[in-house]
């Protein structure tokens, strides 16, 4: 830390947490948070009890205070901070966009194992994206939340019975491996490429109750090959992984749309695992349909990654590697 208590420029902020405030949880493990912010904005950081000392330089201790400020209140939300929140609020910080606890908590989702809270400005753009219009296509890296996302809101819409059954599809492209003979009935084959729409299914809903609702039908996964010949009526459609869908396939999965459903497309356009000569439908419909009135394009970045820190560093330091595009990008990273 640059700021020593000698430093005749520093300024000194006593910051009272009002009662009610989880300070525990503010702090951090070991005061982790606190740590984290005394390194971020070069300031020292001391707690005694519910009172914080700021020392530092004065914009660097004005930045502390409403960062703390807005921290504290999450957690009277019973909100769990994470080491990540307080790194993101850091760089929202740094680049002068104070991602406030009331403006991210304005579009909150209650799911059935709780609510679902946009964690970047990002995040928010595009829960209201979905909100306000029937075919959203989120494009960006892997870990920004956009099938998490996208899964909530359709349990939400379930829920609400706004729609009578959740389609969830994906492509059947393996990432950069062939897998060979799958044994099994048609299930077991196509089951390893769904298998994460099941874990953001199970996150947000007790397992015996999500495969009774696939029992019944009210929600459905299937590969996108299973969907030539539908109109999806009635249904909240997501399809993941777009980016390994053809030109061919994500003209037929647009066009399934039927009455009161809406639809939301995920994807990452560097890590497109389809051969050199298919061209893939999600850059392909990034240009045909930027301009049509109803459908809402929503770009994350780099800094709204949301998993462990060295996923944001994996992702930059790939893109940097290949220019952010094509295969010599992010293809090595994980997925959404």
């Amino acid at each position: 830390m640059n700021v020593s208590p000698l430093d005749q420029n520093a300024s000194v902020k006593k910051v009272s947490l009002r009662e009610g405030v989880d300070l525990s949880n503010l702090f951090g493990p070991r005061d982790l948070h606190l740590r984290l912010i005394e390194d971020g904005l070069h300031v020292r950081v001391s707690a005694r009890g519910n009172e914080v000392t700021l020392e530092g330089p004065p914009e660097a201790v004005g930045q502390a205070e409403g960062l703390l400020y807005e921290l504290a209140e999450r957690t009277i939300g019973r909100r769990q901070i994470q080491s990540e929140d307080v790194t993101r609020a850091l760089k929202a910080a740094e680049a002068n966009q104070p991602e406030t606890s009331s403006s991210l908590d304005t579009a909150h989702i209650l799911t059935p194992k709780g609510w679902v809270v946009p964690k970047t400005p990002s995040q928010q753009v595009y829960l209201e994206a979905i909100r306000q219009h029937d075919l959203v296509i989120g494009i960006g890296p892997a870990g920004t939340g956009k099938t998490y996302m996208a899964m909530a809101m359709a349990l939400a819409a379930l829920t609400k019975k706004e729609v009578q059954r959740i389609v969830l599809a994906r492509p059947a492209v393996e990432a950069g491996e062939r897998l060979g003979f799958l044994p099994g009935d048609m299930f077991a084959k196509v089951h390893p490429y769904l298998r994460p729409l099941y874990d953001a299914l199970y996150a947000m809903m007790d397992m015996d109750r999500a495969n009774r609702l696939i029992e019944r039908g009210d929600i459905e996964m299937a590969p996108l090959a299973f969907m030539r010949g539908r109109t999806l009526n009635d249904a909240f459609v997501i399809l993941d992984e777009a980016q390994n869908a053809t030109a061919e396939q994500m003209k037929m999965f647009l066009t399934r749309l039927g009455f009161n459903s809406k639809a939301v497309v995920t994807g990452d356009i560097t890590q497109v695992d389809l051969p050199p000569e298919r061209a893939s439908g999600l850059i392909q419909i990034s240009e045909i349909l930027r301009n049509v009135d109803g459908i809402k394009f929503v770009y994350f970045q780099d800094s709204d990654v949301v998993r462990h820190r060295l996923v944001q560093e994996i992702i930059k330091a790939y893109n940097q590697h290949g220019n952010g595009t094509g295969k010599g990008a992010a293809s090595a990273a994980t997925d959404e």
